[in-house]
């Protein structure tokens, strides 16, 4: 849900997946045949497709290929970030329960002098009214603006791989599990100190035009494939902070690297899919797979 890539103030946005790990573009930016990458990790009797998303993409984007469609149709079982997103509502309620807080500074003063003039514009789109964002903690408060970014970027919430996958799973009768849950995904955010949750919020006031050219670069380097660019453009706004390296992704991939070891255990075919950053680099899932003597294959 949120995959979220928190961007350093002038170079872009942190932005949902997840809610996110990442992006945007047009379907004319990317390869005429994407073919986005897609792993195994299997024993003799248990197959696991490993498979690289795009959380949002634009309306009516081809990414199915062949080879997810084998892997989608052999599957029994899906297995999200958070498996099936569920109601909307019950989602604000988690979020505002953990983003409101009392004696929080005025929402306006929480980013650098230069940039109110965008925020304040920013909030009259948006139609939120002031005095709720005032009390919201500054993560909260940067996801309640997130619709305003993907409206500037023409992206649909509803045209991401995650909602492809799961709208098929659920249709053929198949189980949609999750690896984290939407209470652990805020979380992350709510941990983080304040500094990274203003750098956030002030990362989403950028130029659109320099978000769409950040995102069109992710949007190349996930449609064709290419890990070692995947690792670049995905992750680098990560990597400038040890400690949002640590809590967004390598201790993320960790987790999943372990529950995919122990999920060995069963028999069966099932896929899963989560953000493609965190299929990409040193601290990849299959490089904490790796460290425990399992290994991947690239099948796609």
């Amino acid at each position: 849900m949120i995959e979220m890539v928190l961007k350093r103030p002038g170079k872009g946005l942190g932005l949902l997946a997840a809610l996110a790990l990442h992006g945007c573009s047009t379907a004319a930016e990317a390869p005429a045949r994407p073919r986005p990458a897609l792993w195994t990790l299997s024993d003799s009797d248990t197959k696991i497709y490993l498979f690289g998303t795009f959380h949002l993409l634009p309306e009516g984007y081809a990414w199915r290929t062949a080879k997810i469609d084998e892997a989608i149709a052999q599957s029994s079982e899906l297995v999200t970030e958070i498996g099936e997103v569920g109601d909307p509502a019950a989602n604000a309620g988690t979020m505002m329960s953990l983003g409101v807080s009392p004696g929080l500074p005025p929402i306006m003063e929480r980013v650098p002098e230069e940039r109110k003039a965008d925020l304040r514009k920013m909030i009259e789109e948006s139609g939120v009214p002031l005095v709720v964002l005032d009390r919201l903690e500054t993560w909260a408060a940067a996801m309640a603006l997130l619709g305003v970014t993907f409206k500037r970027l023409e992206l649909s919430p509803n045209a991401g791989v995650e909602t492809g996958l799961t709208t098929g799973f659920r249709q053929s009768g198949k189980p949609i599990a999750g690896l984290e849950t939407v209470a652990q995904q805020f979380g992350f955010f709510d941990a983080l100190p304040e500094d990274a949750q203003r750098a956030f919020l002030t990362g989403m006031l950028d130029d659109p035009a320099k978000l769409k050219a950040l995102f069109a670069r992710m949007m190349t380097a996930w449609s064709s494939g290419d890990v070692d660019g995947i690792a670049a453009t995905f992750n680098e706004d990560v990597d400038f902070s040890p400690l949002l390296h640590d809590r967004l992704l390598k201790q993320r991939n960790a987790a999943w690297a372990e529950w995919l070891a122990k999920r060995l255990d069963k028999p069966g075919t099932i896929m899963v899919a989560v953000g493609a950053g965190h299929l990409a680099g040193p601290d990849s899932v299959q490089a904490m797979l790796g460290r425990k003597g399992l290994k991947t294959k690239r099948v796609q």
